[in-house]
C-alpha cells in the first residue's frame, strides 16, 4: 500500500504539466500528528494542497463501495473523519470541509450516473485544454 506515493511520483514526474500534484501525491497520507508517511511530517510543514486532499481521499473512500465494502452512509463517514481531527486532518481545514460538505453532498448525491458523469466532464475540462494533453 505504501508503495503507491512512489509509483505515483513515478508516473507524474515525466509531465511537466502534472508538476502542481507533486505535493498532493507525495504528501497525501501524512497525518496532522506526525503519524503518516513517508516523511513524517507534522502539521502546517505538510503541504496545504496534500492536506485537503488527504480529508477528500478518506471520505472519498468511505463513501465509496468498493469490491470488499459498501459505501458508508454520510453521516458516519462524516463521524468518521471527526475522530480523525487533529490527528490525521488538519482540524482547520476538516472545518472548512465540513461547511460545504452538505451542500455538496445533497447536490450528487440525487443526481444519475449519467448527469454525474456530464458535470465531472464539464469540470474536468475547466482545467484541462487542448494545449495541456499536447504537451503528454
Amino acid at each position: 500500500m505504501k508503495c503507491h506515493v512512489n509509483h505515483g511520483m513515478d508516473i507524474i514526474q515525466h509531465s511537466d504539466w502534472l508538476e502542481d500534484a507533486t505535493d498532493v501525491v507525495l504528501y497525501h497520507h501524512e497525518q496532522f500528528d506526525g503519524k503518516g508517511y513517508p516523511c513524517g511530517l507534522v502539521g502546517e510543514d505538510i503541504p496545504v494542497t496534500a492536506r485537503i486532499f488527504a480529508i477528500a481521499d478518506v471520505f472519498d473512500a468511505l463513501m465509496s463501495r468498493r469490491p470488499y465494502k459498501e459505501p458508508m452512509p454520510y453521516e458516519k463517514a462524516i463521524e468518521t473523519l471527526e475522530q480523525g481531527r487533529g490527528s490525521h486532518f488538519d482540524p482547520v481545514i476538516l472545518n472548512a470541509f465540513n461547511e460545504i460538505a452538505p451542500a455538496l453532498h445533497q447536490e450528487v448525491s440525487n443526481l444519475s450516473e449519467e448527469a454525474l458523469q456530464e458535470k465531472l466532464v464539464a469540470m474536468t475540462r475547466q482545467y484541462f485544454t487542448r494545449e495541456m494533453y499536447e504537451k503528454i
